[in-house]
């Protein structure tokens, strides 16, 4: 797939005020300081269609991103944010949760994983809560570019024995790095298929 076009839309704290959902939409979440924003914009090809932060926490709100005129790409709030109040972090989850089981046009949720990290319990309970609502999901590991290749395939292998543990059948997985461009092209090549089927 070839993005010609990427346009921010929207940006709002509530599902309600989101565009109406008329195309297919493809979301990205993940916890905060993933890598988010950067995979999100090597994707699209601009140094900054979503906005990167050296803070996490950066995304407090539901941004929609036209693609192409067909589809949206949804960046969604980070989960689990190290830097703000125990208030306001049950606000974004109450926002995750209303989009991820309300939004009837979500396509796949791609889910960024850390590539550098032993497998996170709030990562963990994440994928096994949005797995029980039956969401289509992807795994992304992402900062790929950060490890030696055997010890990725180390943590790799490691995310998907713990994942074997509570599933029958593991979702996609795509190895990333917004440095170096990995993964770029299978995850254009995920969505176009989606998009097909």
């Amino acid at each position: 797939m070839n993005i010609q076009d990427a346009t921010f839309i929207s940006s709002h704290s509530s599902l309600s005020k989101c565009p109406p959902p008329e195309k297919p939409e493809f979301a990205f979440i993940g916890r905060s300081n993933v890598g988010k924003s950067s995979l999100i914009n090597m994707l699209v090809g601009r140094k900054s269609l979503a906005k990167t932060s050296v803070k996490p926490g950066k995304t407090q709100t539901i941004n929609h991103y036209l693609i192409n005129e067909a589809w949206y790409l949804v960046d969604l709030p980070g989960y689990g944010y190290a830097s703000v109040s125990k208030g306001l972090r049950e606000g974004f989850g109450k926002m995750i949760e209303e989009y991820i089981l309300k939004r009837e046009t979500i396509s796949c949720l791609f889910i960024l994983i850390d590539s550098r990290l032993e497998p996170q319990k709030i990562d963990l309970s994440f994928i096994q809560w949005v797995g029980e609502k039956e969401i289509p999901i992807c795994l992304l590991l992402t900062k790929s570019d950060k490890l030696a290749k055997n010890q990725l395939q180390k943590n790799k292998a490691l995310i998907e024995k713990t994942l074997l543990e509570s599933w029958d059948e593991l979702p996609p997985l795509i190895v990333t790095s917004s440095e170096k461009k990995t993964g770029k092209d299978e995850v254009l090549g995920f969505i176009e298929a989606a998009l097909k089927a």
